[in-house]
């Protein structure tokens, strides 16, 4: 949990089990040469009581001779869980104290009384194995929890016999809150008819389950083969999805959702197998709904997503030589007048977006580079006449999401090129040519669009 010399910040809200932590780390600090600053985040819920506690903890810092550090205030939108609100709260407040280099790292009170209710609240609630994994001793986010061994009874008893006083939240015997119900009414009523020792076993339950999803975590990167987009989207192949193992297939389509909404907040049992029914279709389209999320599919893929995103139109004039970044794709395309055709290598665009080139004489100036638009006609240098590129996009099996914003370069009246169907009849180079347009496809960190002289043109280009 520490590093000899770190600076830990000690969350302190004037309650028993974080008195008892302040006490501990301060009589622990010389061993590891623990520099400690006290923390400490008035909601203001409860008046004049919450400010009592920020004196209260004032004091304490100042009386061990401890930095301390004051926040106020709680946003909250309206129709929020209070308590939801008052954690991201928290774990903002210790991200910044963090950011800022006051603490390397924030010190909680977490119990294990705390575990067992945390534990006991989510099987409640149908979590799965990552749920029961309860409250982690040491995250990411660099919060550690030293007492998560220790049960309440042992950090009171921890005080009493030091004479240390702390201060009691009314509003932890609220039976407003599903946490205090389990606390004072659930947990007793198991302990004493169903099993004494039931803190432990949910605890040991946690244990169990945490090393499980450690295990499954490095499992489902190696056996769930998924691409990222640039928008953050994940994209699934539902046939390796069908042939997994129903166990790994739920946590390869969890991962997936976690990726792409940043959580799994609000996802249950009922989605992920939504989400695999989906995969399991033989027709390949539909779409499921799922917390925040739209998984959809199209053809063998599935797209996993944020909720309401939705792909950015645009449409680009453009004057040769130039690159163009294509919105929300991570590619960029280049455009580029020749003078000899045989310089060019000329070739059919293909999926990757390797090369085409036009003949710039026949083409009607100005050019723009803009996203499909249903209807839009193509008649590919294969002479197979004009076709919708739709029909082109369900023979290539092209999937649907990525169609939104599939490039073209139009002239105004025709379609010039389009990625992978390449160069259209119209436009294409003869031996006569005398200039060529060369489109290129890469991947590209550029935005907008800018010249060869790296002048960004996208505000008076952009039509």
């Amino acid at each position: 949990m520490f590093q000899p010399g770190q600076r830990v910040g000690v969350a302190v809200s004037g309650g028993p089990d974080s008195v008892c932590l302040l006490h501990v780390l301060r009589e622990l600090a010389p061993r590891w040469d623990l520099r400690l600053t006290v923390l400490h985040l008035d909601h203001e819920l409860r008046g004049e009581e919450s400010r009592a506690d920020a004196e209260f903890v004032r004091d304490l810092a100042a009386a061990m001779g401890l930095p301390f550090v004051l926040e106020t205030g709680l946003r909250r939108e309206p129709g929020d869980n209070l308590e939801q609100a008052a954690r991201e709260a928290r774990l903002e407040f210790f991200r910044r104290v963090r950011q800022v280099g006051t603490v390397d790292c924030v010190a909680t009170g977490h119990t294990r009384s705390d575990q067992a209710e945390t534990v006991l609240f989510r099987f409640l609630r149908g979590s799965g194995t990552a749920g029961l994994a309860g409250i982690r001793p040491v995250t990411t986010e660099g919060i550690v929890r030293p007492l998560l061994e220790a049960g309440r009874g042992d950090v009171e008893e921890f005080l009493r016999a030091r004479g240390v006083a702390w201060r009691e939240d009314a509003s932890n015997e609220s039976a407003r809150f599903a946490r205090n119900r389990i606390r004072h009414e659930l947990m007793p009523q198991l302990a004493r008819e169903w099993n004494p020792q039931i803190e432990e076993t949910l605890a040991q339950m946690a244990e169990w389950a945490r090393a499980e999803e450690a295990y499954w975590a490095e499992e489902v990167e190696r056996i769930g083969r998924r691409n990222t987009e640039p928008d953050g989207s994940v994209v699934l192949d539902t046939t390796e999805l069908r042939g997994l193992p129903e166990a790994a297939a739920r946590r390869v389509v969890r991962r997936a959702i976690e990726q792409a909404k940043g959580d799994l907040r609000g996802v249950d049992f009922a989605h992920v197998e939504a989400v695999l029914a989906l995969a399991r279709r033989v027709s390949g389209n539909g779409a499921v709904q799922a917390a925040g999320v739209e998984v959809r599919r199209s053809f063998e893929w599935m797209r996993v997503a944020r909720a309401g995103a939705r792909a950015e139109a645009y449409c680009f004039r453009v004057k040769p030589p130039a690159a163009v970044a294509v919105p929300g794709t991570g590619r960029v395309i280049r455009l580029e007048l020749l003078e000899n055709l045989a310089t060019t290598g000329m070739s059919d665009s293909v999926y990757n977006g390797e090369m085409g080139c036009l003949d710039w004489g026949r083409v009607a100036a100005p050019i723009r580079l803009r996203n499909w638009r249903p209807g839009d006609r193509f008649e590919p240098m294969s002479g197979t006449g004009p076709q919708k590129i739709k029909s082109l996009f369900q023979a290539a099996r092209i999937p649907a999401w990525e169609r939104a914003q599939w490039p073209v370069l139009t002239d105004g009246a025709s379609v010039l090129w389009t990625r992978r169907f390449g160069v259209a009849a119209v436009a294409a180079p003869r031996a006569s040519s005398r200039v060529v347009l060369r489109i290129r496809e890469e991947t590209s960190a550029v935005s907008g669009v800018k010249s060869e002289s790296g002048m960004d043109e996208r505000a008076s280009k952009r039509v």
